[in-house]
């Protein structure tokens, strides 16, 4: 890489690669451990409101496509690739600074989606863990990777919203 190339990524968000790093990291530590400590369907109260599950999850989120054949488990690894890959060029063209929270949530679904790939890619569906319930609803179980993705992209939201308003960010027509 070129001095003038490596200056380019040192200024860009990709600094904030480390983020996704400890994402994944996490997200698979904490699979192992449960894989290693629960059978297949085996649930542990741990509050009132929350329990450890083991679950193995062939779809994606709330189970949608579970029960095809097959073929989501590649369209879904293809799909985040190139989800992480738009991620990826998005932070090469951020700015290190003045916006780390869009460059801390782009990383935080960086890392929740490669954390799942890594599964579907491992093991054929990704292990979820985390069941969180009110008397009788229980919301589908999610992970680490899940939860990195929903927050990353509620940042994102809220970033755009709020960012927007307090820069007095102009639209397409020069309006606000």
């Amino acid at each position: 890489m070129s001095n003038a190339g490596a200056k380019r990524v040192a200024d860009s968000a990709l600094a904030w690669l480390w983020l996704s790093a400890v994402v994944i990291l996490l997200d698979q530590l904490s699979k192992h451990v449960i894989s290693s400590h629960l059978a297949l369907y085996q649930s542990v109260r741990v509050l009132p409101f929350f329990n450890l599950v083991l679950l193995h999850n062939t779809g994606a989120a709330w189970s949608f496509l579970a029960g095809a054949s097959g073929w989501q488990r590649w369209f879904f690894v293809l799909l985040a690739l190139a989800v992480s890959m738009a991620i990826i060029i998005w932070l090469a063209r951020l700015p290190r600074t003045g916006q780390r929270w869009t460059a801390a949530a782009l990383a935080l679904v960086l890392g929740g989606a490669l954390g799942n790939v890594i599964d579907r890619l491992w093991h054929g569906y990704v292990i979820d863990f985390i069941q969180v319930y009110y008397r009788h609803w229980y919301y589908p179980a999610f992970n680490v990777a899940d939860s990195c993705i929903t927050i990353g992209a509620v940042i994102l939201v809220l970033e755009g919203l709020f960012h927007r308003r307090a820069t007095g960010a102009r639209g397409a027509d020069g309006v606000n």
